[in-house]
């Protein structure tokens, strides 16, 4: 049995506690993400959320990260497959949030992830991604950045 589960590690990708990753869907090349086993979706900073609607149809606009940040482009971002999910923080508190759909490039590998729009500006990383896209990986907390 020992030898089954260590072929299963020996298959799977190794990330660390935190990766630098792209998002090519939004033109961000390089952004630092923390990889987050306890969060189930993952979030990602920004601002100026804007529920719209136009000829019936509905979508939101947002703008990603801020000026702090090396990749902040200053321009609105428009999603027309989204949903609001309701997100429990870690101090128990819940709140509605905007969820999209999106690539991301980690360790060479191309995933699809949920993220959910969230103001992060007081957090380190601008970006978390949950355990929902990384099930394909392998978790080494003691490294970063691989």
């Amino acid at each position: 049995m020992f030898k089954r589960i260590l072929k299963l590690f020996k298959r799977k990708p190794r990330i660390g506690r935190s990766e630098k990753v792209s998002l090519p869907e939004f033109g961000i090349s390089t952004i630092d993400a923390k990889i987050d086993t306890g969060a189930y979706r993952g979030a990602i900073h920004c601002k100026k959320i804007v529920f719209l609607e136009r000829n019936g149809k509905k979508y939101v606009s947002f703008r990603l990260l801020d000026d702090s940040h090396p990749e902040y482009q200053e321009k609105d971002i428009v999603a027309h497959d989204y949903k609001i999910v309701q997100v429990t923080s870690s101090n128990g508190s819940t709140e509605d949030r905007v969820v999209i759909k999106t690539e991301i490039i980690i360790a060479g590998h191309s995933i699809q992830a949920e993220l959910t729009l969230a103001d992060r500006e007081a957090m380190t990383f601008p970006l978390l991604i949950g355990r929902k896209s990384i099930k394909r990986f392998l978790i080494d907390p003691s490294l970063k950045n691989i």
